[in-house]
């Protein structure tokens, strides 16, 4: 125990932080509040969203501005601020993907396997359609969407379950998570890309979905009802 610690009081409550900085001139209030703000997104393993942002700031602080001095200051560096999951976040530019690759065998923020072509066009559906049932999905496809398959969405963390669909024996609706979110660079699903911009980041095949090579990765080998 340290001498701070043992000299507390058990009441004692730790010093309520001083977001408002009105003792410092408003160049340097301004600079302390990006540092703030840029070392709380630093230190979290997940994206920050404005709610905890504003517990470091003043209420005069525009949160908009400072992550737009913080983008500027970060310009020549190797990483960046991006707004991803209803939040922002420090990740390494895209550019310097293949160095990751080559230092650590992964690309950078990415420890789960690649998807395969039939596993991103039903996640695909997922996001555009949700909440979407596994009947429906496999309506869609003209071909029965395994369970093996949604299994590997879940286990990813890509999908997880959403509300019961009215149909008859209330089938579960799957949906997309913050994990989707945060893996895909969006910040919300209105960002959700078009098809051609998929098949421009090699996520589907436009040749393999008319020939059928998709849709025979569809079914597993079992099935059980929903």
């Amino acid at each position: 125990m340290s001498e701070a610690s043992a000299r507390r009081k058990p009441n004692d409550q730790p010093a309520l932080l001083d977001t408002e900085l009105e003792h410092l001139p408003p160049e340097l209030r301004w600079r302390e509040w990006m540092g703030r703000v840029e070392a709380v997104i630093f230190a979290a393993s997940e994206p920050v969203s404005r709610e905890v942002l504003a517990r470091v700031v003043g209420r005069s602080c525009n949160l908009d501005l400072v992550i737009d001095d913080i983008r500027a200051d970060l310009a020549g560096r190797p990483y960046e601020l991006v707004a991803v999951a209803g939040g922002w976040q420090h990740r390494t530019k895209k550019v310097f993907g293949d160095v990751i690759h080559a230092a650590f065998g992964t690309p950078t923020g990415q420890g789960t396997k690649e998807l395969s072509q039939s596993e991103a066009l039903v996640l695909m559906c997922i996001a555009y359609f949700q909440p979407i049932t596994r009947g429906e999905l496999s309506s869609f496809f003209g071909k029965e969407v395994s369970r093996d398959l949604i299994g590997v969405l879940r286990a990813q963390d890509l999908i997880a379950s959403g509300p019961r669909s009215p149909q008859p024996g209330a089938p579960y609706t799957y949906v997309t998570t913050k994990i989707f979110l945060s893996q895909f660079g969006l910040d919300t699903l209105r960002e959700l890309p078009d098809f051609e911009a998929l098949e421009d980041a090699g996520l589907l095949s436009r040749e393999k979905l008319l020939a059928g090579d998709i849709m025979s990765e569809l079914v597993g080998d079992q099935e059980e009802p929903d």
